[in-house]
């Protein structure tokens, strides 16, 4: 049988999920008053910082007579070097990100996506280099990389069945750059500790985002239930739903103290988000705390 056709098909229809995700990241990101991004320092460039007194060693081509003249001391004008660095992204498409509790949510990878690239968006307007952990994408400016972003995000796995579960990316990470890592965390925690691990001995640092569907976080199941993995692997029966409310509740804490821990220990921060609420305010979080691992 000849699978050409069918992913052909599905290739067209991601195609086509394109503009309106660029669209609304792009949205999403203008709501977002960015500062500067980038690390200011003196040093080679076209934007001015600051005057300074002169300084024992400084030359005289250094000095701007036109504010010197408007006192008695010489002044040296710096200008601003604003250090790009890079920004490694994993996005988790594995099926259980497929999920969404009401038809009025968005499912947590659709999320995941519009939050990732209106973060590159930000990102990349500030001067930094953005890409794909792994060797598909590797990090670089300008708003053609934007686009290239965006097509990635939405290339689910076309060549076959993806893992209930995803495991974080952490190949061809550079030396000292930055990582953002967004996912539910739900699969294997010693597949996200190693990649962690992997990272933080390059030197990277990043921030966890785990995105969670509202039911995931109260588990408002009650009577017959049939429980079933989004990608079909697991599968469990029972008839009386809400005696696991509390043993659930009580694991999902485990697994999120968990991942808090190690964050700590790697040099990372982690973010908790949930679709029902503002997609701005997560975006945020992850902004400011990838500004904390600068």
């Amino acid at each position: 049988m000849n699978a050409a056709p069918h992913l052909r098909s599905r290739a067209e229809a991601e195609a086509a999920r394109l503009p309106p995700l660029l669209a609304q990241a792009d949205h999403l990101a203008g709501t977002v008053l960015l500062g500067e991004h980038g690390r200011r320092r003196s040093g080679m460039g076209d934007d001015f910082w600051q005057y300074r007194p002169v300084q024992p060693g400084d030359s005289l081509r250094m000095i701007d007579w036109r504010r010197s003249a408007k006192s008695d001391a010489q002044f040296v004008r710096q200008r601003e070097w604003q250090v790009a660095q890079s920004i490694m992204m994993w996005i988790d498409t594995a099926p259980s990100m497929q999920f969404a509790s009401d038809p009025t949510l968005p499912n947590k990878v659709d999320r995941a996506r519009l939050l990732a690239l209106a973060l590159a968006i930000l990102l990349i307007r500030s001067g930094e280099r953005v890409g794909l952990t792994g060797t598909d994408l590797p990090p670089r400016r300008g708003e053609a990389q934007i686009l290239r972003l965006a097509e990635m995000f939405l290339r689910d796995d076309l060549d076959g069945e993806l893992p209930d579960y995803g495991t974080p990316e952490a190949r061809a990470m550079l030396p000292h750059a930055r990582a953002v890592f967004v996912s539910d965390f739900m699969g294997d925690f010693d597949a996200v500790a190693a990649a962690l691990a992997k990272a933080s001995d390059r030197g990277v640092r990043g921030v966890c985002l785990q995105i969670l569907d509202p039911a995931e976080e109260s588990f408002p199941y009650r009577g017959r239930a049939i429980f079933e993995s989004m990608g079909g692997g697991l599968t469990h029966d029972t008839k009386k739903a809400d005696d696991l409310k509390d043993r659930y509740l009580e694991r999902l804490a485990e697994r999120q103290a968990a991942l808090k821990d190690l964050c700590r220990v790697t040099g990372w921060l982690y973010g908790y988000h949930t679709t029902q609420h503002s997609a701005q305010s997560a975006l945020l979080w992850a902004h400011r705390a990838l500004e904390k691992r600068a």
